[in-house]
């Protein structure tokens, strides 16, 4: 088992007068030398930018890479208003960001929540999206998995902040982290230790922050209010309109967003690559980081090959 690298240095980004995020970078980024394509990836709900740390080490040689912090998660401070919370709303911080970056097209890349926020990045600013990289993402589904039949509950106004609080202050860090890694992993036992105790430093830190309850109730709410969203406005409609260049990942023993979406998401999807992952859980940047690099690398080198990198005017989404 290889010690893991430590987590990726940040700073918080204004992207907007009063509103600012905190973007970890690898080091050529983040020394202010970028002169690569950018990777930029987006995180899942309860997730921070710690959970591509893995994942950016794989495509550091060659891509400057970036991962933010949404309003909220991690070290960035929560959204000024409710509306903040919503996927269209952190789409519209992610496209903020980008511009503010300028970058120019990003790789963006996106796990769970992350995947149905960069769906909808995409679909609105498809200028601003060279490739588009989902890893379970968090699209739609009517028949839900078992593990998160309580999400309805937890998204209830005032009830699930305050279940959230009952949680956090009933399980310890170290149990809480466990148990995510429980629920995300195919094999837990893979984490190396040093990283555990990483993520329940992180965690720890997180706790301390005071706004974590409320953002993760507001992160369920918004869940069950995109599954709820009707046509023409819904992400699987947004998907259908994604010009770039996409690879969607699924996790064969993923235990919360079902890999048989990877049926509906190559009828969706007009220019992806769908794949389902053998032994693999909910974050596969974080369980198959080198698989998932080589699927990327081949992505880009196709859409290279196709002259697919035009740039795109922005569109309603």
């Amino acid at each position: 088992m290889t010690t893991p690298i430590p987590h990726w240095p940040g700073r918080h980004v204004t992207i907007a007068p009063g509103e600012s995020v905190w973007v970890a970078a690898t080091p050529r980024r983040d020394a202010g030398l970028a002169d690569r394509e950018l990777v930029l990836c987006v995180h899942g709900m309860s997730g921070a930018a710690t959970n591509w740390t893995d994942l950016m080490a794989e495509l550091a040689p060659d891509f400057d890479c970036a991962a933010l912090d949404l309003p909220g998660s991690g070290q960035s401070p929560p959204p000024r208003g409710g509306a903040g919370y919503s996927v269209s709303g952190l789409a519209g911080t992610v496209i903020r960001l980008i511009e503010t970056l300028d970058a120019g097209q990003v790789h963006l890349m996106g796990n769970s929540m992350g995947g149905a926020v960069a769906v909808r990045v995409a679909a609105r600013r498809p200028d601003l999206v060279r490739t588009l990289t989902l890893i379970s993402p968090a699209l739609p589904d009517l028949r839900p998995r078992r593990s998160i039949a309580h999400f309805p509950v937890i998204a209830l106004p005032f009830v699930g902040e305050w279940l959230v609080r009952r949680y956090i202050g009933h399980f310890p860090v170290r149990d809480r982290v466990a148990g995510v890694f429980a629920v995300c992993f195919y094999d837990p036992s893979c984490v190396h230790p040093d990283r555990f105790e990483l993520e329940v430093e992180e965690l720890r830190r997180r706790d301390g922050l005071g706004h974590g309850a409320r953002s993760l109730a507001r992160a369920a709410r918004t869940l069950v209010a995109e599954t709820l969203r009707p046509r023409p406005f819904s992400l699987w409609d947004a998907a259908r309109r994604v010009t770039a260049r996409s690879l969607v990942l699924y996790g064969s023993n993923d235990r919360l967003v079902n890999p048989r979406l990877a049926v509906r998401a190559v009828r969706a999807f007009r220019n992806a690559r769908v794949l389902v992952l053998p032994q693999t859980g909910h974050i596969a940047q974080m369980e198959r980081p080198g698989a998932v690099s080589v699927l990327f690398r081949e992505m880009v080198e196709a859409t290279r090959d196709a002259g697919n990198s035009g740039r795109r005017d922005p569109v309603d989404a």
